[in-house]
């Protein structure tokens, strides 16, 4: 299934996000994209380190989002 995966930071005033990197990727299940997810926030090049990642399937609904702790570390799975 092809996935869009989105690292955003987001401002704690109005909770606006801004996404600062995207990839669209083919995956096999929602497990292997989140371990995509994970490589490409430590090895994407992003202007600034991204709070949170979103993943959306085909139709762009959201199937996982997750904060980012810790410069890149989402393996703590998912916040919402």
């Amino acid at each position: 299934m092809k996935v869009m995966i989105e690292f955003y930071r987001t401002r704690v005033a109005d909770d606006a996000h801004a996404v600062i990197g995207r990839e669209i990727v083919d995956v096999a299940d929602l497990d292997t994209a989140i371990e995509i997810a994970r490589l490409l926030a430590r090895t994407l090049n992003m202007p600034q380190w991204p709070d949170a990642v979103a993943i959306a399937d085909a139709d762009g609904a959201t199937i996982y989002s997750s904060i980012i702790t810790a410069q890149a570390d989402i393996s703590k799975g998912p916040t919402s």
